[in-house]
């Protein structure tokens, strides 16, 4: 019964996170626990670079085992179990169960004598470790460990068997977390271009403005609009009209890339935009210059109006996320009016300046063919 309820609080701890971080946490410490372990990690083996990679460690940790260790991974050939135990034995049909290892050596499921783990856990003060092979998709995907302190009683048979049990559970709570983590990806991401989505710049927005209310944080928005679009769909077909999106949503996620933490996304047709927090907004109209040169070398297209707002710049007290968005679109109108070739930026054309008038007329009076965000507070 106690091992039950373990194998139950391990899953429902792995369903409750919200992030794979958080999966990850709840997967070792829940095994740490019913095992009567002292400390746990969970691995994941990367073929590709041919490395066991630590995502978390919990528990009794020493000095060099972080709870999320940024760099903490090792060659596979030092732990040749890795290929040879969790991946070709259990594909050759012989399970993919869990072993023991003892500071003295093996103890339980004999896999093979690992000389490697033996003296890890010599040099960190363990008695004794068990190990089990995660699978994942028909494959293995990395370990479980667990390991109990140099005094405490040596893991045995049943205590390995378990850990496969646990090892199983810690699988399917993985498969779950990166269905959910996939549905929280096509949320927040536009299907054509593979930017963010609109949906992803309310959250992102609303978030920028309540730190540049709390302490002071420069917000900049870049809205722009790809001209040319409806004449490349009616004359060339949507499926040009496509490429043509893609190929601007590839131009922003390049300048993007010159503001350090830009957000770049579509926000639906032919708009666009840009978010940075922090960066100075010189440095996001530079990156909105470079956008409207680019996008102007298009072959397709008739290059794009660009609208910026910031913070930093002279228009007033942003208080909520909307009227950064109506200053930005009100400077990407003004920018389309004039046919200019460069980024219009609001609050940079004196007292009166006409896009920060513009932003903040009443709607009944702003211009009637302006195009307006519109009954979606971001």
């Amino acid at each position: 019964c106690k091992r039950l309820a373990a194998v139950v609080a391990l899953a429902q701890g792995m369903a409750a996170a919200h992030t794979p971080a958080g999966a990850w946490h709840a997967a070792a410490l829940g095994a740490c626990r019913a095992l009567d372990g002292s400390f746990a990690a969970l691995s994941v083996w990367e073929r590709e670079l041919g490395r066991l990679r630590v995502l978390v460690n919990v528990g009794d940790r020493r000095p060099d085992e972080e709870v999320f260790p940024e760099a903490e991974a090792y060659p596979v050939h030092q732990f040749p179990e890795i290929t040879e135990f969790l991946h070709e034995r259990w594909a050759g049909g012989g399970g993919a169960n869990a072993w023991v290892e003892t500071a003295e050596g093996t103890a339980a499921g004999t896999p093979g004598y690992f000389h490697r783990r033996v003296a890890a856990l010599r040099r960190r003060g363990r008695g004794c470790c068990v190990v089990a092979p995660v699978v994942l998709h028909g494959r293995a995907w990395g370990e479980l460990y667990v390991a109990r302190a140099v005094k405490a009683p040596v893991f045995d048979r049943s205590d390995a068997d378990f850990a496969t049990v646990l090892a199983a559970v810690v699988a399917a709570g993985l498969a779950q977390s990166e269905r959910l983590e996939e549905a929280r990806r096509l949320a927040y991401t536009d299907a054509l271009t593979g930017l963010a989505n609109r949906r992803a710049v309310d959250v992102r927005l609303e978030e920028a403005v309540e730190r540049h209310r709390a302490d002071g944080a420069v917000v900049s928005l870049v809205v722009c609009d790809l001209n040319g679009l409806k004449r490349v769909n009616d004359t060339l077909g949507h499926a040009v009209g496509d490429r043509l999106l893609e190929r601007f949503g590839s131009v922003l996620s390049l300048c993007g890339a010159m503001v350090p933490g830009a957000l770049v996304a579509r926000l639906g047709g032919d708009e666009f935009c840009l978010l940075a927090v922090g960066p100075a907004a010189d440095d996001v109209v530079k990156a909105a210059d470079e956008l409207c040169r680019r996008a102007g070398e298009l072959e397709l297209g008739e290059g794009v109006a660009c609208g910026v707002a910031s913070t930093e710049d002279p228009i007033g007290e942003v208080r909520d996320a909307r009227r950064l968005f109506r200053l930005a679109d009100a400077a990407q109108y003004r920018a389309k009016a004039l046919r200019a070739g460069r980024p219009v930026v609001a609050g940079r054309e004196g007292p009166e300046d006409p896009v920060v008038r513009l932003a903040d007329e009443p709607p009944h009076l702003a211009p009637a063919e302006r195009r307006r965000f519109r009954g979606r507070r971001p």
